[in-house]
């Protein structure tokens, strides 16, 4: 028998709290249920489908799972790929975190590699599959957002005994969540925080015409997420695995 909500609820409010430091990110055995927490200084990414409830409106269900499993598992794939360790799924959605001294560099790169896999692998693979001149629109040319922000996070368990899962509390992964929801034109978007971390030549590309361009443009006003306004940049940059 679990204990009432009542007993719960105070026993979590009134128990100390044994939280350490970490270097690297916990698995949920990791983390004592009862208010054990980890603090870390990590870069959170979150890539998400867009529109991924109009692909259910107007398709059946197995088609609009194959577009959402794709999806999911090309980017769990890459954040891996790029040292990222998964942490969180929500439908359509992908959370991965990333720690050490490249952690900011990392998870940009593996925001470029997912566009990268929309653009050159899962729209021509969707479209090539299935008959689509019944549908109202084409919803192989699927898109997404990659929201990625840094910082110090507390790392805790949540759920309850035989039912629970790590939750990270702080702005990075708050942040990074809200900007996956940027609808502004551009695929990947990041803080000032994120940017000002990673080297200025490694946010070059040369263009067709043999010049350097910037990889980010920074969005006309700041993005206000839960009380505190941000410096975002956007971009479409894509490069390959």
């Amino acid at each position: 028998m679990y204990p009432s909500i009542e007993s719960s609820v105070s026993d979590i409010v009134t128990a100390n709290w044994n939280i350490t430091n970490g270097t690297v990110v916990p698995e949920t055995d990791d983390i004592v249920m009862k208010n054990g927490g980890r603090l870390v200084e990590a870069t959170y990414a979150y890539a998400d489908l867009a529109d991924s409830s109009t692909i259910a409106q107007y398709l059946n269900k197995e088609v609009a799972a194959t577009i959402i499993r794709a999806f999911v598992n090309s980017a769990t794939r890459i954040f891996r790929n790029f040292d990222g360790e998964i942490r969180s799924f929500d439908g359509d959605r992908v959370m991965a975190i990333f720690i050490g001294e490249k952690k900011n560099w990392n998870a940009v790169r593996a925001a470029y590699a997912i566009e990268w896999a929309v653009t050159e692998v899962i729209r021509p693979k969707l479209k090539s599959h299935w008959d689509w001149s019944d549908t109202p629109k084409k919803l192989y040319e699927i898109s997404h957002r990659v929201g990625i922000d840094t910082g110090e996070s507390l790392i805790v368990r949540g759920g309850a005994r035989d039912n629970s899962d790590l939750i990270s509390v702080g702005g990075a992964p708050n942040i990074a969540a809200k900007l996956s929801d940027l609808k502004s034109g551009y695929s990947t978007y990041i803080t000032d925080r994120v940017l000002d971390d990673i080297d200025d030549e490694a946010l070059l590309y040369v263009s067709s015409n043999g010049r350097k361009e910037k990889c980010f443009t920074k969005l006309l006003r700041p993005v206000e997420i839960g009380g505190t306004y941000n410096t975002v940049y956007g971009s479409n940059v894509y490069w390959g695995l």
